[in-house]
């Protein structure tokens, strides 16, 4: 926690500096117990602008390709991230992510999966609203705003733009079946509806930040 609070700390003024970070709907956030922060992912300063919206210390699950340096890799696990092998079921990343969630700490999972661009929320993986539905906990969705313009995908290194993040309400889990599974199609539903939130907090975050609309 002394690595996690002290790593926090620099990441957060480095953030405000460059990005002149602003955020609101932090009282959404849950003040204990576990949830799974669902943000959405135009930008790699996406990572450092979430860890700003609570104090508390958040988990990440990260690409597995992150770990491919081992000293980075070594400090990406001493912050408590963990790696998860895209494109394929990874069972072991699953298990880390109910893990963690028993342990009552916040869970950052991006639903899309991989940094998109443009401005439309689409195509979301069901894995937050999965593990969400299994563990019996909220998703909170997370608009944030400019950060596309700050590190396009495809670039090196940011540069300095307005970054506004909105936090939206925790979306409840579904009721799990009589047999303690969780339905499909409900884990479906919560997805689309994340979606929903996603578009919305992201828009609203997007004008916040200065963004103009895409003519197309």
């Amino acid at each position: 926690m002394t690595l996690y609070r002290v790593v926090r700390a620099v990441v957060v003024a480095v953030c405000r500096l460059l990005f002149r970070v602003t955020v609101e709907g932090q009282e959404h956030l849950p003040a204990t117990g576990a949830y799974v922060l669902a943000p959405v992912h135009r930008s790699f300063v996406d990572f450092g602008i979430v860890v700003g919206v609570t104090h508390r210390r958040l988990r990440y699950m990260g690409k597995d390709s992150l770990w491919s340096w081992r000293p980075f890799g070594a400090f990406l696990t001493a912050l408590g991230a963990f790696p998860v092998h895209r494109g394929a079921v990874d069972r072991e990343a699953f298990r880390r992510s109910i893990e963690v969630l028993a342990e009552g700490d916040p869970l950052v999972l991006f639903p899309e999966g991989t940094r998109r661009r443009g401005p439309v929320v689409e195509d979301l993986f069901e894995g937050a609203a999965y593990v969400a539905a299994r563990a019996g906990i909220p998703v909170v969705p997370v608009g944030i705003g400019g950060s596309e313009r700050a590190q396009p995908k495809g670039t090196r290194l940011p540069r300095p733009a307005k970054v506004h993040v909105v936090v939206g309400e925790p979306l409840p889990p579904p009721p799990p079946k009589p047999s303690g599974q969780v339905s499909r199609r409900a884990v479906h539903e919560l997805t689309l509806r994340l979606q929903q939130e996603l578009q919305q907090l992201f828009d609203q975050a997007q004008t916040q930040a200065g963004v103009v609309p895409s003519s197309g």
